[in-house]
């Protein structure tokens, strides 16, 4: 690669790293060329993009954010082939990978990076499957905080009925 791509690539790898909340930095190597194109077709249906890249252009993409993105933890993690993959779903590389693996060995989890928290080794695959969207996090406070609303009111109502009933029972003993 000449210097004029490698710098461009390092730009392209920084508006990736910067657009993205979520990516995970795998490796897919010893995958059969029919493998890696079913994975990524599997990626690109679900909306992942795949993306092959030199660990040190992408550690020096890293490299250019402040420390607040907490990126040093993930340098390590850039060794021996790397493939990234940018969703904008948490759990989705994972559940995907997780499928993918029922007939193959790789991809392997090296890392990933969940709106700043990092994940380190394909130990914590399962982990990240099971990982809550924003969307069904939300749903189940909303879910919660309703519950006992619900119940508050479904036991005034059958009160209600229940104190009518005994009125009206105690008006017909009366006449």
């Amino acid at each position: 690669m000449r210097k004029e791509e490698k710098t461009l690539e390092i730009q392209e790898l920084k508006s990736k790293f910067d657009e993205n909340q979520f990516f995970y930095i795998t490796d897919s190597s010893a995958l059969t060329v029919a493998q890696i194109n079913k994975f990524r077709r599997i990626c690109f249906e679900k909306g992942i993009e795949v993306k092959v890249v030199k660990n040190t252009l992408a550690m020096k993409a890293l490299e250019s954010f402040d420390e607040s993105k907490n990126y040093a933890s993930l340098y390590e993690s850039l060794h021996g082939p790397t493939t990234l993959l940018f969703s904008d779903t948490a759990n989705l590389p994972a559940k995907v990978i997780k499928e993918f693996r029922k007939t193959a060995e790789k991809p392997l989890i090296k890392a990933a990076y969940i709106d700043a928290g990092v994940y380190l080794g394909d130990d914590q695959l399962d982990i990240l499957a099971k990982l809550k969207t924003k969307e069904e996090l939300i749903g189940e406070i909303i879910g919660l905080l309703q519950s006992p609303a619900k119940n508050v009111i479904g036991a005034l109502k059958s009160g209600g009925q229940t104190i009518a009933g005994l009125l009206k029972t105690l008006e017909e003993r009366a006449n």
